[in-house]
């Protein structure tokens, strides 16, 4: 170990915390010990849907694809939750409820190159990484010792829980590495036991075709039979399996105002009558727009048929004009579960 690679660790890390970051590790940027494991989830049909996963196979299990030569990665952790929001929130994943995090981690993390290129010399080269670039950053950051990967496939923190966003720079930089931490899960299996729709095949293996994060976030269209009265609590995303972790007692509560909510979410009838134009206006900068407006509303009027509530009948009727199939079937389906006729006045 050299007095600059230390140096350059101990300026890094001060730098993460100072732009904002609670946590930051420093791990290798090799390929990632899950690489394979990664290989065989994609084959057998878990990711399905989620196309990009496949194109950028190679590059999440090479990190060197993305940056030629790249000897460390740090990895960084920014809580978002408990927080005490509005009680209407409470059908939206913790993460989802303020401003979009991938705006709120990207110019740190710049801020952590910038360092890097001006601390460590021209010849260091450093790419930011969110959820969004082809890197598998838990296997990163579990190598790193920011957490290990519980059998929910969450990254948790002994310190921390497991509601932080991750956020990586691999660089070309020879840091100081922190080294892994230890597996607490142990036998508990909270999480597991605790799916509303046993999205999970087993410890560590998470079937994202039937889990409701997939379902009321990324999965355009029509929802099956099948998983439409699991749509009954979560408007967006799902926090069951790490709402019933026992780690996250001791998770960091969230210090960020730009991840909280600034106004009440409002009733899911009026969810479900968003056009374009006023869903845009309402989740600009919000990661809920990743959902669209024919999700969200689908998803609204799934909620409102599995909750009983008759006076929605007016609102699910409308629905069955929408432009999208998947809100027609939802509201029909929603109507029948209401016992209301769907042509009814």
């Amino acid at each position: 170990m050299s007095l600059t690679a230390l140096a350059l660790t101990l300026g890094v890390k001060a730098r993460a915390l100072a732009v904002g970051f609670d946590r930051v590790a420093i791990g290798p940027a090799g390929p990632p010990v899950h690489g394979e494991a990664f290989g065989r989830w994609l084959d057998a049909g878990y990711g399905e849907g989620m196309e990009y996963l496949q194109r950028t196979r190679a590059e999440r299990q090479e990190p060197a694809r993305l940056l030629p030569d790249a000897r460390s990665a740090v990895t960084v952790a920014l809580a978002y939750g408990p927080r005490d929001d509005d009680p209407s929130w409470s059908v939206v994943s913790r993460y989802a409820r303020g401003g979009d995090y991938h705006e709120v981690m990207r110019p740190r993390l710049k801020a952590l190159v910038d360092y890097l290129r001006e601390a460590g010399g021209s010849d260091v080269h450093s790419r930011a990484a969110v959820d969004t670039s082809a890197v598998l950053e838990r296997d990163l950051a579990a190598a790193a010792g920011l957490g290990w990967i519980g059998k929910n496939t969450n990254l948790i923190s002994p310190r921390a829980g497991s509601y932080f966003f991750i956020g990586t720079v691999l660089t070309t930089a020879a840091l100081v590495p922190d080294g892994p931490v230890a597996d607490h899960c142990g036998t508990c299996t909270a999480c597991l036991d605790a799916c509303p729709t046993d999205a999970f095949v087993g410890p560590w293996v998470l079937d994202a075709r039937r889990c409701l994060a997939y379902l009321t976030i990324e999965h355009r269209g029509d929802i099956a039979d099948e998983w439409k009265p699991a749509v009954r609590d979560w408007l967006f995303g799902c926090d069951v399996c790490q709402d019933v972790c026992p780690w996250n007692r001791k998770a960091t509560r969230a210090g960020e105002p730009a991840l909280a909510p600034d106004a009440p979410l409002g009733p899911l009838q009026a969810l479900l009558e968003l056009d374009d134009a006023a869903f845009r206006q309402r989740f600009r900068g919000s990661a809920m727009s990743r959902a669209k407006r024919a999700g969200l509303a689908r998803n609204a009027a799934l909620m409102l048929g599995n909750r009983g509530d008759r006076s929605a009948a007016p609102a699910l009727r409308r629905a069955l004009g929408d432009a999208d199939e998947g809100v027609r079937r939802a509201a029909a389906w929603a109507l029948d579960r209401l016992g209301e006729s769907p042509t009814a006045g």
